[in-house]
């Protein structure tokens, strides 16, 4: 299995080379040049394995450079202690025809530790099978989960030092304490005077910079990336849509999955080109809907305000995945990928063929919410089924609300309500759905929220406000580069 720049660079890579470097050198991303498909034979197998069978199984398929042995010591270091279940990702029945399918039961309770719990032994793997000698430094630019993720991940990894990029007042205090509390001897966080569309534009531009690379080089030291441009973050979500599709016994299982920088929602198209029963994918957005706008029209315009929601996670207007999507939709058209990707560098937006558009019209539907009815969704799903949502997962439940409103949409499949954070990471946000007073800091916030709900506190979440901060770095977005070639 080779694996291509979304932007032509004419240099194929296996996938060891692809996870160590993250970015193509012309900035595009690197995508497999084929996309396998599952035999009748290992949908059944699917169906009666466990979490981390099928784990092994679809990497296989993608980590041929890896051994058999290589795959299974990823899975079984990453998935074994790290999640509070066997079933990394279990579903959660609403009624017979929908499921809520919960991926933050991992050790940050957020989805990203699905990914991010193997991500390091993919890399360290890789490093074995290309034999670099070289220290990998790790940039990751943050909404939010990403980067808590990757630092836990990340964390006293022999041959790795971590440097997390956040906005300073784009995330919520949970996610906030859980990064500047991070232990780890390889570790550094970094707050920054902007939103997350510059932290993600300052690590892409750290990636292409090649004199900061050499001088990099010459101390021993290459850069990658744990953001979703990596595809060893991709790959290891497109196994739950894989397993939870194949489970619900239905046809076509519709996804509803609140998207930011669109990784998880190509996951699971990804899983659909694999022959997995993946039927429409709901795309839903908050405020930020440029998304939303996009699938609808076939612009994408990222000249618009930012705004700031209770969904922060989501906060994003430059979707880099989203490039994929349309490499693989247009045939690889390389060319085309990167006129559209100089438009919105350039112009700020651009506009898809209208072949292009039809096929996104087959696949998709968007919809966006506003806080309110992000709160809305909150509490109607409370008050229906005693389900505590967060303020992401609350957005696709309010888009599963909207498609199933719309006259126009197939409403017989079976739907998965993709939900990725913990709704105690999110206190406030929730506790005003819930008509909780929240005129308190968010710790006593989610005391209340346990007394009301009884629904216990996570873990990892518990006792926050007494760890010690390790991490009060903050710089000016233009300082990033210098602020980094510092620490490392």
């Amino acid at each position: 299995m080779f694996y291509s720049s979304t932007r032509g660079d004419t240099k194929k890579v296996q996938s060891a080379e692809a996870i160590i470097k993250g970015l193509a050198p012309d900035k595009g991303l690197y995508t497999p040049d084929c996309i396998p498909t599952l035999s009748e034979d290992e949908k059944i197998f699917i169906k009666k394995s466990s979490y981390k069978e099928v784990a092994k199984l679809i990497f296989g398929k993608f980590l041929t450079d890896f051994s058999k042995e290589q795959i299974e010591k990823c899975v079984e270091l990453a998935y074994n202690n790290s999640f509070e279940q066997a079933n990394v990702a279990p579903v959660y029945k609403l009624d017979d025809n929908t499921e809520i399918l919960e991926l933050w039961h991992g050790p940050t309770c957020a989805f990203k530790d699905v990914a991010l719990q193997i991500l390091p032994y993919f890399l360290t793997t890789a490093i074995e099978i290309t034999g670099e000698k070289n220290e990998i430094a790790i940039i990751v630019a943050t909404s939010g989960d990403t980067g808590k993720a990757a630092l836990e991940g990340f964390k006293d990894v022999k041959g790795t030092k971590i440097v997390v990029l956040y906005p300073s007042e784009g995330v919520s205090l949970v996610q906030k304490q859980q990064m500047i509390t991070q232990e780890g001897s390889n570790v550094s966080v970094i707050a920054i005077r902007g939103n997350f569309d510059d932290a993600q534009t300052a690590a892409k531009n750290i990636f292409i910079n090649d004199e900061l690379n050499e001088k990099l080089l010459q101390d021993g030291i290459k850069l990658s990336s744990a953001n979703s441009i990596n595809w060893g973050r991709l790959l290891p979500q497109i196994v739950y849509y894989i397993k939870s599709s194949l489970d619900f016994n239905s046809n076509n299982v519709d996804y509803i999955v609140p998207t930011g920088n669109f990784g998880n929602i190509l996951a699971a198209y990804f899983a659909k080109k694999m022959n997995a029963p993946v039927g429409k994918l709901i795309c839903a957005s908050n405020q930020n809907n440029v998304l939303t706008d996009f699938i609808k029209t076939g612009i994408y315009d990222k000249r618009r305000e930012f705004v700031k929601t209770i969904s922060p996670s989501m906060d994003i207007l430059i979707s880099s995945n989203l490039e994929r999507l349309l490499y693989e939709l247009s045939n690889h058209n390389t060319t085309l990928i990167q006129n559209l990707m100089n438009d919105l560098e350039q112009k700020g937006y651009y506009k898809i063929p209208h072949d292009l558009k039809e096929e996104i019209d087959k696949l998709f539907y968007a919809t966006s919410a506003t806080d309110d009815e992000t709160k809305e969704a909150i509490k109607n799903c409370y008050d229906k089924y005693q389900y505590l949502l967060d303020t992401h997962t609350a957005v696709a439940y309010h888009g599963y609300l909207e498609y199933q409103k719309d006259d126009k949409n197939n409403k017989s499949n079976k739907t998965i309500i993709v939900s990725t954070a913990s709704p105690y990471k999110f206190p406030i946000g929730v506790c005003s759905a819930l008509n909780i007073d929240i005129n308190k800091n968010e710790y006593e916030l989610l005391n209340t929220l346990e007394t009301l709900t009884k629904v216990k506190i996570p873990a990892p979440l518990q006792g926050l406000e007494d760890k010690k901060i390790l991490h009060s770095l903050i710089c000016d977005k233009e300082e990033i580069l210098p602020t980094i070639m510092e620490l490392l």
